[in-house]
């Protein structure tokens, strides 16, 4: 009595542990934490916060340059020492003696210099700004698609795990069906009326249930796992269970005939080809001539850190790289062929994303059908296994008759939750290709 008592408490307390490792959770919440954890999101979004940066650079082309110096030096070199201390305002008339100017004493200069470069014309450079700003618009747009891709596989995955538990209560209600059978069975066999091969049957179906259930389980922890990677939780020993059903719902949707130049990976597509436009433009205008201005502010001393002398430089610059060797050249033929080639990829892509809305505008209708289909092979399924379990009661039916119609219902109702899936997947994908 105590052993059986222990047992019954070990049993209690595994099924405690069971539901405290299993989390209700609902699909909104889903949706709220893929967005603010999955892993592909946030490597989107480092891609555009690079491309962000990569844009940011481009502020050079405006801003100037700043450049802050402090050299010290210590020469006999008579150029050099002579040089320094005119740039020390320290010469005199003795420092003109041909024997100092030609063997000068060691002369050392420390010199602070500011330096200061604005870019004024840079026409390339203009384009090539433009080139990265479409490059992050790119990628804002591509990173907002991947959230829309992310909802519709957590929402795939959410309903695969509706689905798998619905499939361990059909095989549980098989399951049940097949013991009260093999209860009736044994009954029978006991007094004489079923032979041993009858009896062998029902255990065999019995028995396959059993595995179909222990599948079924193993599809909800692989459902909840995939849900948990989605989410970049840790769910090691735990197992979500969905606070909704899953929706048997059929609505008449309407088709969606062409794919709109307003979803985002289209457009992000255009606003690449975009960008390598502009690059190709900016490698035209990269045969042109800069303006640049430029400044100076120097300070020198014969001390460290001192600055008895002060001077300045201003001016601009024009130039001109005539040629550098077929260089800017074959950078422009890159820069066109890179262009007509985004061009051709984008036409492709909308192509092909045509198609696929054909080809799932056609999968849904399918889907539709067989969901009808199969809820009226469900019914009749489950018809004909009344008939026959009333007629085996009575002695009229064979026990194979029997098995082969209670396993055709299970069958059915499994087949109809299956084509359910199938309808909702379809239809959520038909709104993604035309969100």
């Amino acid at each position: 009595m105590k052993k059986i008592n222990l047992l019954i408490v070990l049993g209690l307390v595994s099924i405690s542990a069971l539901a405290q490792d299993t989390l209700t959770i609902s699909k909104n919440d889903l949706l709220q934490k893929v967005t603010e954890n999955n892993l592909q999101i946030k490597v989107a979004e480092k891609s555009f916060q690079s491309a962000k940066a990569d844009y940011r650079q481009s502020n050079a082309l405006f801003l100037p340059n700043i450049n802050v110096s402090h050299t010290g030096i210590v020469t006999t070199n008579p150029l050099m020492a002579f040089g320094s201390k005119l740039n020390q305002e320290i010469l005199t008339a003795s420092d003109f003696n041909p024997a100092l100017l030609n063997d000068p004493d060691k002369t050392q200069n420390f010199a602070t210099k500011i330096e200061v470069q604005q870019p004024l014309i840079n026409l390339d450079g203009l384009y090539g700004r433009q080139a990265a700003r479409a490059k992050m618009n790119a990628f804002q747009l591509q990173t907002e698609r991947t959230k829309e891709y992310l909802e519709l596989e957590v929402s795939k995955a959410y309903m695969q795990l509706q689905l798998a538990y619905k499939a361990i209560k059909v095989l549980e209600k098989a399951n049940t069906t097949a013991q009260g059978n093999l209860k009736l069975v044994e009954n029978y066999f006991k007094n004489g009326m079923l032979q041993k091969t009858d009896l062998l049957n029902v255990q065999v179906r019995v028995n396959e249930i059993t595995n179909q259930l222990q599948y079924a389980k193993s599809n909800v922890q692989n459902a909840s796992d995939y849900l948990a990677f989605l989410l970049n939780e840790d769910m090691a020993g735990k197992t979500f269970k969905p606070a909704e059903n899953l929706d048997k719902t059929i609505a008449i949707e309407t088709i969606n005939t062409t794919i709109s130049d307003s979803r985002k990976d289209i457009q992000a597509m255009q606003k690449s080809a975009e960008a390598y436009q502009k690059m190709f433009q900016s490698s035209k205008f990269g045969f042109l001539p800069r303006l640049n201005a430029f400044g100076s502010y120097e300070l020198y001393d014969q001390h460290l850190f001192q600055t008895s002398a002060k001077g300045y430089v201003v001016g601009a610059q024009l130039s001109w790289n005539v040629f550098d060797g077929y260089k800017n050249i074959g950078k422009t033929q890159k820069a066109k062929a890179d262009f007509e080639k985004a061009t051709v990829e984008t036409e492709q892509y909308k192509k092909q994303s045509q198609l696929e809305l054909n080809k799932t505008n056609r999968q849904l209708l399918d889907a539709e059908n067989k969901v009808n289909l199969s809820k009226l092979a469900f019914e009749q399924s489950q018809e004909a296994y009344r008939i026959r379990q009333n007629r085996f009661t009575q002695g009229l039916e064979k026990t194979t008759d029997l098995l082969m119609a209670e396993t055709q219902m299970a069958q059915k109702e499994l087949e109809h939750l299956q084509a359910v899936f199938e309808y909702n997947f379809t239809k959520q994908y038909l709104q993604f290709l035309t969100k």
